[in-house]
């Protein structure tokens, strides 16, 4: 495992979109017992099939190129999949007392819906094909599972200072910087239509013009006076958004990479942010602009071998220690629960019994 504040993260994103562009394809009603509707059920609870056909519509994004009826029902299948999951992970917490409140779900759609004006807001509903009611019930779904994680996975772990120093010690040399490091922290927002179903919770924007709007409306924020951290957690489309925008330490060699970047970074004091810059999906006569992006400069840092006592050391062994512990704990938690659950797929059998035909 390779735990580094000063790993060397790389400066331009590649913006990874899942273009599940397809097309309502719909096979014939599920033949079993219960109504040709139900999808799959979960410990006896129905999933159905316009639940799974609403998911599957905001799928769809504005992506006009037409599936074939193969890779339709491939997206269904993997959709279909994650609410199975969902739901049990659904049912663990219902069960253990852990499910959102309104005040909860309210507190978050007020946050989402800060940066846009109601109009704007009405029209990013409905390129997604959601109502308020169906991203409410979505905000309290994926609120549910983080007060369930944080109460089953996050919350036992504890790193003790004798796990910092023997990783410290096994990698002392990813703490010798051969060359000057740049501690940064980005809010970044992609310009591609999101096709992630039914999911406004990272407020994704739906295109050029919107990504423009919004991550200037975030720049404005900041220059008022809002904590990037917090801008970066809660609209950030980028993966560090979960570590408020975090990049840890970039190789000032990396960052030449990017010579745009790296001149705009490179006039900044720590603390101070650049202005909206373009971020592209390579480097090169062909590359394009995908999306922009916002950097914070948090510290420079000269050359030399850092030691286990800088705090900075042991906070990233740290961060990295647990990050890791929870990965494999959350995946092991997954797997208990399904195992103690029962599932049947019947739009899975349906698919296997049109392809035994």
């Amino acid at each position: 495992m390779q735990v580094d504040a000063f790993s060397r993260t790389p400066l331009r994103f590649v913006v990874l979109i899942a273009l599940g562009g397809v097309l309502l394809t719909g096979l014939s009603g599920c033949k079993h017992s219960l109504s040709p509707d139900v999808m799959a059920t979960v410990n006896g609870k129905e999933i159905l099939r316009s639940d799974l056909e609403k998911y599957y519509k905001a799928n769809l994004g504005d992506n006009p190129q037409e599936p074939s009826p193969e890779q339709a029902n491939i997206v269904r299948l993997n959709i279909l999949r994650q609410m199975i999951e969902d739901e049990i992970i659904q049912q663990r917490a219902t069960k253990l007392n852990l499910a959102a409140s309104d005040e909860d779900v309210n507190a978050k759609l007020t946050e989402m819906k800060a940066p846009f004006t109601q109009e704007e807001w009405d029209q990013k509903l409905k390129q997604r094909n959601l109502t308020v009611d169906d991203l409410k019930r979505d905000l309290r779904r994926s609120l549910t599972k983080t007060k369930l994680l944080n109460k089953e996975i996050e919350s036992k772990i504890n790193i003790t200072d004798s796990e910092i120093g023997t990783y410290y010690a096994a990698h002392k040399a990813e703490f010798n910087l051969i060359e000057p490091q740049y501690h940064l922290a980005q809010i970044g927002v992609t310009s591609m239509a999101s096709a992630q179903a039914g999911n406004l919770q990272n407020n994704k924007a739906a295109g050029d013009a919107d990504a423009r709007k919004k991550i200037q409306t975030l720049h404005n924020r900041l220059e008022s006076g809002e904590d990037f951290g917090a801008v970066a957690s809660n609209f950030s489309e980028m993966n560090s958004a979960s570590n408020g925008g975090d990049m840890g330490f970039v190789p000032e060699s990396q960052m030449h990479g990017d010579q745009e970047v790296y001149n705009a970074i490179g006039k900044l004091k720590p603390g101070e942010i650049t202005d909206v810059l373009p971020v592209f999906d390579g480097n090169g006569p062909g590359r394009r602009a995908v999306g922009y992006a916002i950097y914070k400069l948090i510290a420079r840092e000269p050359a030399g071998q850092r030691e286990l006592n800088d705090p900075r050391v042991q906070q990233a062994i740290r961060q990295g220690l647990r990050e890791g512990h929870a990965q494999l704990l959350k995946n092991a938690y997954n797997e208990m629960l399904h195992d103690e659950a029962k599932v049947h797929n019947y739009f899975a059998d349906e698919i296997l019994k049109q392809g035994a035909q």
